[in-house]
């Protein structure tokens, strides 16, 4: 895999700014670092698809930075690696946009420690909460103090910032809250939580599936046990079959419907990025799980259909895709 790269990021945005003055048309995107790998695929395909005649920029400005910029009008497109908040909704409304909600593919949030750590290749939903809550800010400093079968080690944090839809999804599930502790190094670039990890055998970090499929050769992937049951390790199949819980996820992308309406080119890039035969084989091969082919079907349809709304009932976590696919928007 070569996509995954911050610098990608910022090519594809230079070759589009390199490229306006010979561009008629552009699909403005941005949001969430989870989701980017998958978008930048499809837009890099569409874009060959469409031989030049339109531009799609790809920003990375977290799920919460994504929806800001979305529900003000400044892009056609948001990725979301959470669902949208009632405050967001509110946003969106009072600023007169409706979005069609889409998923994308799923993902498995995944626990990464360092190569070199030895004792915490299982880790219970338990010991994640005991590290992550709000109350251990300051006072769970030590892997001993997780279990007491750990070593006396320092335990040193690195996660997504709070403007991620990948923190929310992480709090909401190991938490069981809004927020958690404060005193992690944080950063919207999952890159930087990568070489952080890498380099400190007491670290222990999350972000997507994708980034840690990308540095296997710098990283340890925890096996997660959830409500007594086994340690799962994080895989395609375990997210698809999902077997590996709570950190399973569908991921997402938010459509203005005035723009799809208004600009054809918006819409053909909706259409072709939820088109099964080429959202399939772009999402694995950016080492994502492809939706079910009924799943694309249906959001193909949704789309097509303008329906507007969202599927969720407030923070879910856990909750199957063919379930979310049967749900009316609201």
């Amino acid at each position: 895999m070569t996509r995954m790269h911050t610098c990608a990021a910022l090519l594809l945005a230079a070759t589009a700014s390199i490229n306006l003055a010979h561009a008629r048309d552009i699909v403005k995107i941005d949001g969430s670092s989870t989701v980017f790998p998958v978008t930048e695929a499809v837009a890099e395909e569409f874009q060959n698809a469409e031989k030049g005649k339109t531009m799609v920029t790809v920003g990375v400005s977290g799920t919460g930075g994504g929806f800001k910029k979305f529900c003000r009008g400044e892009t056609d497109i948001s990725n979301a690696s959470r669902p949208i908040k009632d405050e967001e909704k509110a946003e969106c409304a009072a600023n007169g946009i409706q979005f069609i909600e889409l998923p994308a593919a799923l993902d498995a949030l995944t626990i990464v420690i360092n190569p070199k750590n030895d004792w915490a290749t299982e880790l219970a939903v338990e010991d994640l909460k005991k590290m992550w809550e709000p109350a251990a800010q300051g006072k769970i400093t030590n892997w001993k103090q997780v279990n007491a079968k750990f070593p006396d080690r320092p335990l040193n944090l690195f996660g997504p910032g709070t403007d991620s839809g990948t923190y929310d999804y992480f709090v909401e599930a190991v938490v069981e809250g809004k927020s958690s502790r404060g005193d992690y190094t944080a950063s919207e670039d999952d890159n930087i939580l990568v070489q952080g990890v890498a380099k400190d055998i007491n670290a222990l970090g999350f972000f997507g599936l994708a980034y840690y499929e990308e540095n296997k050769d710098k990283l340890k992937a925890a096996k997660i046990s959830w409500k007594g049951g086994p340690a799962v390790a994080p895989s395609v199949e375990n997210a698809k079959n999902a077997s590996y819980q709570p950190l399973s996820r569908p991921i997402f992308i938010y459509v203005n419907k005035k723009m799809a309406d208004e600009k054809a080119y918006v819409a053909r890039f909706v259409e072709f990025y939820m088109d099964k035969t080429h959202a399939a084989p772009l999402v694995k091969e950016v080492g994502y799980v492809p939706l079910p082919e009924s799943a694309y079907d249906a959001a193909l349809a949704k789309f097509k259909a303008r329906t507007v709304g969202t599927v969720f009932h407030g923070a879910e976590v856990g909750v199957g895709i063919e379930e979310l696919m049967k749900r009316q928007p609201k």
